[in-house]
């Protein structure tokens, strides 16, 4: 999916690519956005903004994706632009142009914001598994590599389960934020070993690495601190330290966090 084994998550209104590229050295993979597509998910990004929240608003945003991805297309990475929508048309649109630029198309199932949640976006489609899977479904039948952004800790929700509906449905990676439920992370990987699984939650250095690669892992991302070199730089080290001991990632569970 890419190389190294190191991504840096998407920030509501922060991650382009100016963001990307300046920190293009230390990872393999950038999620811009994210972004609303469709006009109940823009409605609700501009409450979003009302009450102080960052969102990018840009007039046409499959032509802010274009943009920015074009960007992107000398850079040493592979991009992927996170979306959020209600509505499968804008996602159809933004997947093939995410294609055009061989970059990832990420379905946001992750935001919590209220607002997002109210028009069924974000957070609210892990507990509507069929509208999930047909954005998926969409995404990739536009010719995307789709990735779903999830994460634990939703009341009611069984996310191996989830995840593996979303695998057989044609996601090709999972990117799985943690919160305080790092060991769901195994449970993910072992329900769905066909997907790529980026762990997110938390890393910062050698040992949060480690430990996500330990459960099950294909790759780790940073969020917060993912404009910071010198956390990106730690965590490079571990993921690289991580997979030249194990030999690759089919034999990554063999070696404990801290060998």
């Amino acid at each position: 999916m890419f190389e190294p084994r190191l991504a840096i998550a998407s920030l509501s209104g922060e991650s382009d690519a100016e963001w990307a590229t300046q920190v293009a050295p230390h990872i393999g993979c950038a999620f811009l956005g994210g972004i609303a597509l469709d006009s109940a998910t823009r409605d609700a990004a501009r409450e979003m903004v009302d009450r102080d929240r960052t969102e990018f608003l840009p007039a046409d945003p499959i032509d802010f994706i274009d943009e920015q991805l074009a960007a992107l297309d000398d850079a040493d990475m592979r991009a992927g632009f996170n979306v959020r929508s209600a509505t499968l048309e804008p996602i159809a649109k933004a997947a093939e142009t995410c294609a055009n630029h061989d970059a990832l198309l990420e379905i946001n199932a992750h935001c919590r914001q209220e607002e997002m949640c109210a028009v069924g976006a974000g957070q609210s489609l892990l507990c509507d598994g069929d509208r999930l899977c047909e954005q998926v479904t969409t995404a990739a039948g536009a010719g995307a590599d789709v990735s779903v952004k999830i994460r634990t800790e939703v009341e009611g929700v069984d996310l191996p389960s989830l995840a593996r509906r979303l695998a057989d449905t044609g996601a090709d990676a999972l990117h799985v934020d943690a919160m305080d439920s790092e060991p769901v992370v195994r449970e993910v990987a072992e329900a769905a070993p066909d997907a790529f699984l980026v762990a997110n939650n938390g890393v910062r250095d050698r040992a949060t690495a480690h430990e996500y690669l330990e459960y099950g892992a294909d790759a780790v991302s940073v969020g917060r601190p993912s404009d910071n070199p010198t956390v990106l730089r730690r965590v490079r080290e571990a993921v690289d330290e991580w997979f030249a001991a194990t030999g690759g990632a089919e034999s990554r569970s063999e070696v404990s966090p801290d060998a």
